[in-house]
């Protein structure tokens, strides 16, 4: 029994620690894309004034103009698209932490002898068991949207 105990605190603890690289992970890409926000956006303006003050421009030099502007447009989408999945991500990365929480403490209430249990532990067990399913019920709607998201893509 202590074996099967220490063993699922080692691997809670293992799993804490890999959200935890995961999360630090996506934190450095959403600085990444905020940078290159900044970046497309600039280069728009530029692109935009340029287009604006064409001032005799070769019909040429415009339509390449306009292409690279289409092009930035794109590209921030797909950022977009991306901080979206990574925000998704992160959302489930706390519900994940979440559950693995209260999974601990139901299984210390649910480890003890029913005899042993006041009413307020009891409570408290259902309490838990109530938040459990809520979390597993918003992590399963997460699923679905990413799931949408993959599909309205396709």
């Amino acid at each position: 029994y202590k074996t099967c105990e220490r063993t699922l605190t080692r691997r809670a603890r293992e799993a804490q620690m890999k959200r935890f690289c995961k999360a630090q992970a996506i934190q450095r890409r959403l600085e990444e894309i905020e940078v290159t926000f900044r970046e497309l956006e600039q280069q728009g303006i530029k692109l935009e004034k340029l287009l604006r003050d064409e001032n005799g421009s070769p019909a040429e030099q415009q339509a390449q103009w306009t292409n690279q502007l289409l092009y930035l447009v794109q590209k921030k989408n797909s950022l977009m698209t991306e901080e979206s999945d990574l925000m998704i991500t992160v959302q489930e990365l706390k519900l994940e932490e979440q559950q693995g929480q209260l999974d601990e403490k139901l299984r210390s209430y649910m480890n003890r002898e029913d005899t042993l249990k006041t009413p307020e532990d009891r409570k408290a067990e259902q309490e838990i068991l109530a938040q459990l399913l809520k979390v597993v019920d918003e992590r399963n709607l997460l699923i679905h949207i990413q799931e949408e998201k993959r599909l309205s893509e396709l």
